[in-house]
């Protein structure tokens, strides 16, 4: 029997429901509520406002105009986030909405969350975890970040996983991208190459393919994951594997017939000196016998 469909309906006559509307809206702002307990809404002057190494590094210049736009038309809908330090107000969240204030002439005043006494791990936490709600974080960004974050810390990635709410293998492959060569790293974001050609270029051994492989990583020709592995198919490039532990030496042992000689000999070279009667003497004397044969 033949299965009966729903009559099909056009997407202009589709009833769309926004199920949006049935929940609960404080379930949407629990992250920014952690992130910032304790905080204070005030506006502060831009100028008084200390941007120090930031997460992200990588600035879009048309994004940034077009964000300007935006906030001369709507207001600053999110508010940045900075820590007071005495009389100083360093940024800590939000370095795209202050450049793009920065950049309109009538704008010298915004809205903050100020934060007070936070630890150098906490703050860095926060930056972390907000940036990469707000917006994508580039992936070398990422492993600066966490990078930062360990060498701050000195967590383990399994606490570093728990900080900051990403797996543990995650954590790892960030923390490889951050100890790769300056000029790799610069080249990736330039050119928007995907993660895994780092990573996969990183763990082969270290050999002219690998020399060359870079190069063309650095002027922007290799770029996609696919790309590299023909290279290194091509190439006949080795990647690094898990060193074996040496095999264990085996100690041959002696065969138990060259085990019956030795005792044999032995016994021969004592019974010179041993009193043996008639019929031990013959024994001894035919088993020696068959051995010289």
């Amino acid at each position: 029997m033949a299965k009966k469909f729903a009559t099909r309906v056009s997407k202009r006559d589709r009833d769309i429901k926004d199920i949006t509307s049935h929940l609960d809206q404080k379930i949407f702002q629990m992250s920014d509520e952690k992130l910032l307990q304790g905080a204070r809404l005030d506006d502060i002057a831009l100028d008084k406002i200390e941007v120090r190494k930031q997460v992200r590094t990588k600035f879009n210049d048309d994004s940034i105009r077009e964000l300007a736009a935006n906030i001369k038309e709507n207001g600053l809908i999110q508010p940045i986030v900075i820590h007071r330090e005495g009389s100083k107000y360093v940024l800590i969240c939000g370095e795209r909405r202050f450049r793009a204030m920065s950049t309109i002439e009538d704008m010298t005043m915004a809205p903050c969350f100020i934060l007070e006494d936070k630890t150098d791990e906490e703050l860095m936490a926060i930056q972390f975890s907000e940036n990469s709600a707000r917006e994508q974080l580039h992936y070398i960004d990422q492993g600066y970040s966490i990078f930062g974050y360990k060498k701050l810390t000195g967590a383990s990635e399994r606490k570093i996983q728990a900080a900051l709410g990403i797996s543990k293998s995650e954590v790892h492959r960030c923390l490889l991208i951050a100890k790769l060569p300056k000029a790799v790293k610069e080249a990736a974001k330039e050119f928007n190459t995907e993660k895994y050609v780092l990573l996969e270029w990183q763990a082969l051994e270290s050999s002219d393919l690998k020399t060359i492989l870079k190069a063309e990583i650095l002027d922007g020709t290799i770029t996609k994951r696919l790309q590299l592995k023909r290279k290194i198919n091509a190439g006949g490039g080795v990647v690094k594997a898990k060193r074996k532990a040496a095999p264990k030496k085996v100690v041959k042992k002696k065969s138990s017939e060259q085990t019956a000689t030795d005792l044999l000999k032995e016994l021969a070279t004592k019974s010179k000196g041993m009193k043996l009667d008639r019929k031990s003497q013959a024994m001894l004397k035919k088993l020696m016998a068959n051995l010289d044969a």
